[in-house]
Parts: C-alpha cells; sequence; structure tokens
C-alpha cells in the first residue's frame, strides 16, 4: 500500500515548483530595473523630443524594445513559472517602409502596453524581492540556529543572537529553551514563506497575462478566424462528401436504369417478357435510388428537422442506432436554424459513433437549455476509450461544434461508461 503524502504545508517548501518561483523573483529584480531604466530613458527621450522629428523614431524604438522585454518576460514566466502567454501581433507598416513602421508602432497598444508593464513590474519587484528574501532568509537562519548558534560564543564574543540590548541590560538566544523557540519561530517562517512566494507570482503572472500577451480584441478577431477557417473546410467536405455519395450511389443507380429502360425499349416489340424484365428490374433501381437520395437528405438536412424540431428528429437518429437509445428534449423554444442542425448533427455523429465503437447495450440522449447555453449530453454503457485526439472522428466534431463558439467535452474512461457532453450558444 502506497504510503501517505506529507501535508501540502510541510512539502511546500521542498517542491520544485516553490523553488521555481523563487528563481523568479530573485531574477525578477534586476531585470526590471534594466528594463525601467532603459524604458524610462529612451521613452522620455522620445516624448521630449516629440515637437523634433527626432521624437518619433526615438519613441519608436523604445516602444520595439520594450516589446523585446516582454519576450523575455514571457520566456521567463514559461520556464519558470509554467505560465505560456501567446505573443502579441507583430507590428507591419501598411507600405512596408520605416514611416509606415514607425506609425504603426505608436498606434499599437501592445507596444504600450509593454512599456507600462515595464513602468509597472520595477516597484512591485522591489516589493516582492525584498519581502522574499526577508522571508526566506530570517526563516531558514532561525530555523537552522540550533545548528549555527555556536558561531557567536566562538568567533564574535557573545552569547547568541541579541534580542534586545541598551547599555545596562542584554538579552541573547543562548538556553536551550530560548534556541527551541528560535527554530519554531524559524520553521513558522519557512513554511508561510512558500504560500507567502505563490501569492507574489500569482500578481506576476497577471501583470505578464495581461500587459504582455494579446488583447481580448485581438484573441477574439484570431478566434474567429480560426473558427471560420473551420467552417469553411467543413463545408467544403461535406459538399466533398455530398457529390462522393451522389456520384457512387444515385447517380450509378440512374445510370443503370436509363440503360436498363434502353434495353428494354428496343426489346418491348420482339421480346415483350423480356422487356418486363427489364422494366421489373429498373423499378428495383429506382426504389433504391429513391431510398439513397432521402438517406442523403437526412443527412443534409432532414425535413422532419424542420417540420418538428430536435424532439422529433433526433428520436428518428435514435430509431435508426443499432442499439436502444431513450431520448429526452426538454426545451422551452426552438433554436435558430444553425443551432439546430448542428445539435442534430452533433447527435447523430455521436451515436453512430456508438452503432460503430463502443459495444454498447443502451444508450441516452439528453437535451436541455440552462442559461443562454444548450446543453446536449450523450451517454452509453460501452467499452469507453473514445478520445478527441486529432485523426479520430470526435476531433472534426469538436472543431464543427467550437465553430458556433460551442465546447465538447468527453468522459470515457476504458472500460466505460462513456459521457459526451456538448455546450452550444442558445439563440431562439
Amino acid at each position: 500500500m502506497d504510503s501517505p503524502r506529507l501535508p501540502a504545508a510541510i512539502r511546500a517548501p521542498f517542491e520544485a515548483r516553490t523553488w521555481r518561483a523563487l528563481l523568479y523573483v530573485l531574477i525578477g529584480l534586476p531585470l526590471s530595473v534594466v528594463w525601467f531604466a532603459l524604458s524610462v530613458a529612451f521613452a522620455s527621450a522620445g516624448a521630449g523630443l516629440l515637437v523634433t522629428f527626432l521624437g518619433v523614431p526615438i519613441l519608436a524604438g523604445a516602444l520595439a524594445m520594450c516589446r523585446g522585454f516582454g519576450a523575455v518576460e514571457r520566456a521567463r514566466a514559461r520556464g519558470l513559472l509554467g505560465l505560456d502567454v501567446r505573443a502579441p501581433e507583430p507590428v507591419r507598416g501598411k507600405t512596408g517602409g520605416a514611416f509606415s513602421w514607425m506609425g504603426a508602432m505608436l498606434k499599437s497598444g501592445a507596444s504600450w502596453r509593454h512599456l507600462l508593464y515595464a513602468l509597472l513590474h520595477m516597484p512591485w519587484a522591489v516589493f516582492s524581492f525584498s519581502v522574499t528574501v526577508a522571508f526566506w532568509s530570517w526563516g531558514w537562519g532561525l530555523f537552522t540556529y540550533p545548528l549555527w548558534q555556536w558561531v557567536f560564543p566562538a568567533y564574535v564574543g557573545q552569547d547568541g543572537i541579541q534580542l534586545y540590548g541598551d547599555g545596562t541590560h542584554d538579552f541573547y538566544l543562548d538556553s536551550s529553551f530560548e534556541i527551541a523557540v528560535t527554530c519554531l519561530v524559524g520553521l513558522l517562517f519557512v513554511m508561510m514563506g512558500p504560500w507567502l512566494l505563490r501569492g507574489f507570482v500569482a500578481v506576476d503572472r497577471l501583470l505578464v497575462s495581461g500587459l504582455l500577451g494579446p488583447s481580448r480584441l485581438a484573441s477574439r478577431v484570431t478566434e474567429l478566424e480560426s473558427d471560420r477557417g473551420v467552417v469553411v473546410d467543413t463545408a467544403a467536405a461535406d459538399l466533398r462528401r455530398i457529390e462522393r455519395d451522389l456520384h457512387d450511389g444515385a447517380q450509378a443507380r440512374l445510370s443503370a436504369l436509363a440503360m436498363d429502360l434502353g434495353l428494354a425499349k428496343e426489346k418491348v416489340a420482339r421480346d415483350p417478357e423480356a422487356a418486363a424484365v427489364l422494366v421489373d428490374e429498373a423499378h428495383g433501381e429506382v426504389k433504391l435510388a429513391l431510398q439513397e437520395l432521402r438517406a442523403l437528405a437526412r443527412g443534409i438536412h432532414p425535413a422532419v428537422l424542420t417540420d418538428r424540431g430536435l424532439d422529433a428528429a433526433l428520436s428518428a437518429v435514435a430509431g435508426r442506432c443499432a442499439v436502444p437509445v431513450a431520448v429526452d428534449v426538454d426545451l422551452p423554444a426552438r433554436p435558430v436554424a444553425a443551432i439546430e442542425g448542428t445539435a442534430y448533427f452533433t447527435v447523430s455523429e455521436l451515436l453512430e459513433n456508438v452503432s460503430k465503437h463502443a459495444r454498447a447495450r443502451r444508450a441516452w440522449v439528453d437535451v436541455w437549455r440552462a442559461g443562454d447555453r444548450l446543453m446536449i449530453q450523450v451517454r452509453d454503457d460501452g467499452v469507453g476509450g473514445a478520445e478527441t485526439t486529432a485523426g479520430r472522428s470526435l476531433a472534426g466534431l469538436a472543431e464543427r461544434v467550437g465553430a458556433v463558439d460551442g465546447v465538447l467535452a468527453v468522459d470515457s474512461p476504458t472500460g466505460g461508461p462513456t459521457t459526451v457532453t456538448v455546450e452550444l450558444p442558445w439563440r431562439a
């Protein structure tokens, strides 16, 4: 049986996370002093010379220099704090020339945030460095006092640490009890130090992520561009699938039907019986072609979804599943067609995965509204092991859901059961 883990208060002073945070704070002060001095010098020089032409390139260069400082800070936070902040978009002028670049740099909000970071971080670094070093040195010094108390009588000429002295009365920490109390106080400092340190680096995390990364608007634009690409790729894939299904299915059957009817037309006068056989075969091909066209239409957008909504459409999908499926749809109204179609396609794909891969005996589909979100949950009692890694069908489904600001979460331990939860934005 595994031994119980030590309490967090005891483990914290010795964890690698604590020592990385300590290194981050210790390195932060000299770096912040350099960033502050250079930023103030160049920015003030550029601002002071704006009345002349020289101020523009100096100020633009100061902002570019601050962006370089930001790259160092992001790398330091990534390596020591595990904080991965994406770099803001690079500054590009409209024409590619020097004047265009300087104008773009002066208009860049990210560049000014980097300058603000250089100005704000220095006083914070001084405070966090001073408190951390004081706590850390006093804590470990007092905690290990029994080991080095002998230094005072041997080399300093006094009995121990002088706690009080006014020329008449002196108080030294030299008795066994006083040494033990000193050690306990040091232990308290040692145990409190990591939590104080984590509070300091939490502020550093906020500064780095808030000032040295892309703005929320830029992040949202990038996300929407990515979603647009996913939508375009999905639409292109759907068109290719429809074209393939038509070419390999209904089109091939209709071609065979045309040939059979042509042969029947030639034989209708000479050999009516053979012509009747060909017409009967053609009739069968027509039925199969109609079935394939109906299945293809259901895959694009079924009529029952348009006419009767998600409840009836999902019940129809569940009826075609290889395992019994219980469907529970509790919605106060119908969502917009785009969200409704995405929900239908998502459940169809998930139930198809249940039929093909889950080896389940039963499945359940629940759909409800929670605030401004449309919630979908598909569960089965199969073997589990479903993943959203690249190359899996669930990965493509997660991208399709994400393209409409949705989220897909999979809980599928080996051995089952599997629960897939989907959140879509609610728009009635």
